[in-house]
């Protein structure tokens, strides 16, 4: 603010600034008059400057201050609460068809292009404490490939976890079982094709139980244990008995290799008072993998005994013994990339499902493809897949394929992965 003072002080120095009035005599009436009107003069100037200062400061004072939006915060329930999704995709062609021992050749149901969505997860995580968490997913259709209309969701995961330790957890409830999902970490294309076991049908990747599991030496050695119902994710009905075992150990001995062994022993739910029961099924797996950012190399080997003849029917005289029956099947998969988004993958799969009972019945599936992943969340990948059966039929996850002489299952087309 300027002082009331600037005034005569300017006065003053314009008076001893100016020589001829600092050389003059005493000053008259009309000079001190003269110079008292420039006074009053500069003195409105500073009242004038005074007063739209006044007022700018009154305009500041009175205009609202600007207040930064609150920060909005999720309730205290929801704070360790995650919620993730995935999507598998496509738009494809397929042709299947079956021939007889004449020769034969018959279109099969799977013919023509469409567009399906053969899984969507939603999971939602929560943690209560560093111990105790809880994981719901559910599942959409299970049935696809035109085998099926149905439009359904299930629950695919809902467990509760108590962390103990690194080298412990307990999941109790339904959850993933110790070797499918652990062998799709390896493989990576699970969007394209279910892994070996899965695909035929000789296992099963979640199931209703108790499972225990954890990490040793940094990762360096992993393992899972599972008690469980036997009849997969799909049913929770009481329908056997007895109690399930499947379990795996897996070791990291050097960088990006991974060996694992597993195995299963049940009656995959069947057991109960209005069932004869003559066999138990066994599983026995073993997977060597090698994977980097680039390059991902696996081999699966799995022997099987009774895992689709543990039944007969109750009659009034049953068979006492039913025969065994025995599966071998191996898988190799890769895939190298040649940036962060471009990649070819393959794989090749070659199952004897019933050596004792049908020898001559054998699987051969391949595939092979070209991976897009414009942005991490997403893989868009052209795939061809062909599945022969020979001398009799297989379920797989793409329907039943064969013939009294062979069946081919052929499909073509853009194979999608979303994930969030």
């Amino acid at each position: 603010m300027i002082s009331r003072f600037a005034p005569i002080l300017l006065a003053c120095s314009m008076l001893t600034a100016t020589p001829a009035l600092a050389q003059s005599a005493a000053p008259t009436a009309e000079d001190i008059a003269a110079l008292r009107a420039q006074i009053q003069a500069l003195q409105a100037q500073v009242d004038k400057l005074q007063a739209a200062q006044a007022k700018q400061a009154a305009q500041a004072a009175s205009a609202p201050v600007p207040v930064p939006p609150l920060k909005k915060e999720a309730p205290a329930r929801f704070a360790n609460t995650s919620i993730s999704g995935k999507a598998f995709l496509n738009v494809s062609t397929i042709s299947q068809s079956h021939t007889d021992l004449a020769g034969n050749k018959t279109k099969d149901i799977q013919e023509g292009t469409q567009t399906e969505l053969k899984r969507f997860y939603i999971g939602i995580d929560h943690k209560f404490n560093d111990m105790f968490s809880a994981n719901v997913t559910t599942d959409f259709r299970y049935n696809s490939n035109g085998t099926s209309k149905d439009v359904l969701v299930y629950l695919k995961k809902a467990y509760l976890q108590a962390k103990f330790a690194p080298e412990l957890w307990v999941r109790v409830g339904e959850a993933d079982l110790p070797w499918v999902p652990f062998e799709e970490g390896l493989y990576g294309y699970r969007f394209v094709e279910n892994v070996l076991i899965d695909r035929t049908k000789f296992g099963t990747s979640a199931d209703w139980g108790v499972h225990v599991g954890g990490t040793f030496g940094k990762n360096l050695v992993s393992y899972q244990l599972s008690a469980i119902n036997g009849a997969g994710y799909k049913n929770l009905s009481r329908s056997t008995n007895t109690v399930d075992l499947e379990g795996r150990v897996s070791a990291t001995p050097v960088k990006n290799v991974t060996l694992a062994v597993g195995g299963y022993s049940g009656k995959l739910g069947k057991s109960n008072e209005a069932v004869n029961v003559h066999h138990r099924a066994t599983r026995w797996n073993a997977l060597a993998a090698y994977t980097d950012k680039r390059v991902r190399a696996g081999v699966e080997y799995f022997w099987a005994k009774n895992w689709n003849n543990i039944t007969t029917a109750a009659e009034p005289n049953p068979a006492p013994n039913t025969p065994d029956d025995k599966t071998s099947g191996w898988s190799g998969f890769g895939s190298f990339a040649f940036t962060p988004e471009i990649s070819v993958f393959g794989r090749y799969d070659r199952l004897k499902p019933s050596k004792d009972l049908n020898p001559a019945l054998k699987d051969n599936y391949f595939n092979v493809g070209l991976n897009y992943k414009p942005i991490a969340p997403i893989d868009l990948a052209l795939v061809y897949k062909r599945d022969k059966v020979r001398n009799g039929t297989l379920s797989t996850s793409n329907g039943t394929i064969g013939g009294a002489d062979h069946g081919t299952y052929d499909e073509v087309g853009l194979f999608g992965q979303l994930v969030f």
